[in-house]
């Protein structure tokens, strides 16, 4: 069975309920591209979405991860597959791109630099008979970014096998396609439940570059996303704690800021868990800071 013609759908936008606070950190994360060959991008229509963001945000991810000094690999699959080495590839989707070698390259807009990483790929999973692991290992990275094509089958699978090798995975939401949007919604929430940290291509940007909040307004943004809480929901004065805050955000939230460069105890954000208390104290900080 071939894959489908894939029909347009809109890029999944809403958050979701990760079950784990991890946070992305350049020195410690890789940057995983896969299977964005022409061959499968074949399949949609490439002026309609959700393509033409998943081009961009991939982009948007390599640029940054170049500019920090990520390690970024690709995965690509081979048009010249015996039914061997295919496997049960073979029973489930047919000879692939054995049947059109002439799509096997990686979109053009998304191409490998000279040292940048391309493995073969021989099963949905980018670990299964690869040295992606070792990889990461020899590099002492211990999270990876996955973003590209298709989200429920390989994206999904490598994510699940990243996190059972002990390495945090990170999906791209609106950095990854699928065949529906269904699909794509289901793989977006079992990562987040199961395996790893679903996150929108500018959380990752955010966190890979963390930055202070530069208004009363985006730290209220910053602090309803961590609460799963709509940003007009707490009053300035109104203790957190009664939204959900703890512990263990307080911490996600203050690695973020000290990365930034802010230095700030956890106690002085536990002391007064409050939105107009922390930007007070941001401001002071930052202006010892600058000063």
């Amino acid at each position: 069975m071939a894959i489908p013609k894939i029909a347009s759908y809109p890029m999944p936008a809403q958050g979701w309920n990760n079950r784990v606070l991890w946070q992305p950190e350049a020195r410690r994360a890789a940057l995983l591209v896969h299977d964005m060959q022409d061959y499968f991008l074949d399949f949609y229509d490439r002026e309609r979405a959700p393509v033409p963001e998943l081009l961009a945000n991939v982009r948007r991810l390599l640029d940054l991860a170049r500019e920090l000094g990520m390690p970024v690999i690709y995965t690509a699959q081979s048009p010249a597959q015996t039914p061997a080495e295919r496997g049960l590839l073979q029973d489930m989707w047919g000879p692939g791109l054995t049947a059109r070698p002439q799509r096997k390259d990686i979109a053009a807009e998304l191409a490998p630099q000279p040292q940048d990483v391309v493995l073969d790929k021989w099963r949905y999973s980018a670990f299964q008979r690869s040295p992606l692991l070792e990889l990461l290992r020899g590099q002492g990275r211990d999270q990876l970014i996955v973003c590209g094509i298709y989200a429920h089958i390989g994206c999904m699978a490598t994510a699940c096998e990243a996190f059972m090798s002990d390495i945090q995975p990170f999906f791209a939401a609106d950095a990854l396609a699928d065949f529906s949007a269904q699909e794509h919604e289901m793989a977006l929430r079992y990562v987040s439940q199961r395996c790893g940290v679903t996150l929108p291509t500018q959380a990752l940007v955010d966190g890979l570059r963390p930055r202070l909040p530069a208004s009363p307004g985006e730290l209220r943004q910053i602090v309803a996303d961590s609460l799963k809480i709509a940003a007009a929901d707490p009053g300035e004065d109104e203790s957190l704690l009664d939204w959900g805050l703890d512990s263990i955000r307080i911490m996600a939230l203050l690695e973020t800021w000290r990365r930034a460069g802010l230095d700030v105890d956890f106690m002085a954000l536990a002391g007064q868990p409050t939105l107009a208390a922390w930007w007070a104290l941001l401001n002071r900080r930052e202006a010892e800071v600058c000063a």
